[in-house]
């Protein structure tokens, strides 16, 4: 049996990243900020409304998702909006699927 996924550095590397992605949008609260903002971008405080949590908590995971580039931000007046990294998003998608895909 072969594993090619994991013969050398980079596909190391990627199988690494993999797993931090899957570790990242494995918390709930994460899943569901990612959720929301598929359609559209939001700041914090429409973000809040969905999601019954304290608004610092929601700041927190926002965080981490935009530490690991996978939403955006932009100051709009006094609010930030976030929005999705498609792009990003779209990478880790393609990685897993040398995983899971026959």
């Amino acid at each position: 049996m072969e594993f090619s996924c994991c013969k050398n550095n980079q596909s190391k590397k990627e199988l690494a990243q993999s797993a931090e992605f899957l570790k990242i949008i494995a918390e709930e609260n994460r899943l569901k900020i990612i959720c929301l903002l598929k359609h559209h971008d939001r700041c914090v405080c429409d973000i809040w409304q969905y999601l019954d949590l304290p608004q610092n908590l929601i700041s927190h995971h926002l965080k981490i998702l935009k530490d690991f580039e996978l939403v955006s931000s932009k100051k709009q007046g006094t609010k930030v909006i976030y929005s999705l990294n498609s792009k990003k998003l779209k990478k880790y998608y393609l990685l897993l699927s040398h995983y899971i895909n026959n």
